[in-house]
């Protein structure tokens, strides 16, 4: 496919990326003539210099012919005006990144009024997965499929749990809960693990299951963390925002600590029912003085990465249970690694999957229709929900008898409401929802995981 992204920054350039590794044709545009150098020089991409408003700049950039562009840059408004302009001059599908907590009411109104194909909004993005993680603080990492129906968690083994040593087919018997480990990280390196595999402390496993299952496995291996009742929330940003009002609708007390007197007021209209602190989030002073020991969940989403970890380390060496970091710099993944800060969120990921899922979708001309994708283990797997279609290869087989291709596993089947963890004998059926497990790639349908297919 032929992509235009407009704007080259932190998720410009992320999408950039992974979608050029996926094989698309890239072409960049920025009006940032140093950044276009060396994105030129990094990635496999046609780089434009221009602004993306500019018809003359969208023209060179071959919007006529493109099948999808993507407005990244860092102005709404510059995004909205972008989008028009391509779709005037043939590009057949536009995404538009849309920040303004102002905007989030009116998408389906803007959707329809500019002819856009999607509205990404890589904050509320960022809030959706930090409220999942909150509400569901025994794991490192939640994603969910078909509405939470079925989720896959991330989870560390720590030295001394019980799970370290156990083989993968005895853990459900052990522990007494119906889950299946589809990916195990260790050393740096992800596999998709048999029944044999062994498990050692310090490895990342991502676990699928329904919530009450998955509810079972932290009890029975002594990972299980109570609910969270109250959260520090600190920097005043749009995220926290958005994250505020979700944590405030489903009944979690709320505490923003920001240092700017001005966003303050503004955050008290904003999210009315929080408790709003102007206090610099960097002194220990401050952040004892308004609760912090008595906090359940601290999530720092300042604008610095460097104030984000330091205080981080800081709460959880005051003992807050659940420590949630937002951070952007790649560079900063191996000092996590070791810090104790399992739960580490960066927006220009997060979108990134979401458009790569949307890409996919284009892409695939058979019968099932890819409804999520899921990067894991730094990106070395996917996890894809497929609806079901009546004619696919799947159906009416039991699994032990479909012939998959290496590196492959059905993780799981959402019939209806129920999550179902199959075993061999289980039969996918028309209008199931699986969950695909695989090695990163380019699944753009189910029928793609089965030998012989091209």
């Amino acid at each position: 496919m032929k992509i235009i992204i407009a704007g080259s920054g932190k998720v410009g350039r992320s999408v950039a990326s992974i979608l050029a590794e996926e094989g698309h044709d890239i072409t960049l545009i920025d009006s940032d003539a140093e950044l276009i150098n060396q994105i030129s020089n990094e990635l496999d991409v046609i780089c434009v210099e221009g602004s993306a408003t500019n018809p003359e700049t969208l023209r060179e950039a071959g919007a006529a012919q493109a099948d999808l562009l993507m407005a990244a840059t860092q102005s709404d408004e510059v995004n909205m005006v972008c989008g028009i302009s391509a779709r005037k001059l043939g590009t057949k599908h536009v995404i538009a990144r849309i920040r303004d907590p102002e905007y989030l009411n009116q998408t389906e109104f803007l959707r329809e009024a500019l002819g856009l194909s999607v509205i990404v909004n890589p904050d509320y993005e960022c809030a959706k997965e930090i409220s999942r993680i909150l509400r569901f603080p025994s794991a490192v990492r939640v994603d969910a499929f078909s509405k939470g129906s079925a989720e896959i968690v991330e989870h560390k083994v720590a030295p001394g749990s019980c799970l370290d040593g156990m083989q993968l087919k005895d853990l459900n018997r052990q522990l007494g809960a119906k889950v299946l480990v589809g990916v195990v990280e260790r050393n740096g390196e992800a596999s998709i693990p048999n029944g044999l595999f062994t498990l050692r402390a310090g490895d990342r496993l991502s676990i699928t299951g329904s919530a009450n299952e998955l509810r079972r496995f932290f009890i029975a291996c002594g990972s299980y963390k109570r609910p969270v009742r109250r959260v520090m929330i600190i920097g005043g940003s749009r995220t926290a925002v958005y994250l505020a009002r979700m944590l405030l609708d489903v009944g979690m007390n709320v505490v923003i600590v920001e240092r700017d007197r001005a966003r303050c007021e503004t955050l008290c209209d904003l999210v009315p029912k929080a408790n709003i602190v102007c206090g610099d989030a960097t002194r220990s002073d401050v952040l004892l003085e308004d609760g912090l020991g008595s906090m359940d969940a601290f999530v720092a989403l300042t604008g610095e990465d460097g104030d984000n970890v330091i205080t981080s380390m800081y709460a959880r060496d005051c003992g807050v249970p659940k420590i949630v970091a937002k951070v952007n710099r790649e560079h900063f993944s191996d000092i996590l690694e070791n810090s104790g800060l399992d739960s580490i969120v960066t927006p220009k990921y997060l979108v990134a999957q979401q458009l790569a899922r949307y890409v996919r979708a284009m892409d695939n001309s058979l019968g099932s229709r890819m409804e999520t994708l899921y990067r894991l283990a730094d990106g070395q797997v996917e996890a894809l929900e497929f609806k079901i279609g009546a004619d696919s290869a799947l159906v009416g087989t039991p699994l032990k008898d479909l012939k998959l291709k290496p590196n492959i596993l059905i993780s799981a089947v959402i019939r209806g409401n129920r999550s179902i963890i199959p075993d061999g004998s289980s039969v996918i059926q028309p209008d199931d929802h699986a969950v695909i497990v695989a090695k990163a790639g380019r699944i753009l349908d189910v029928d793609e995981i089965l030998e012989g297919s091209v």
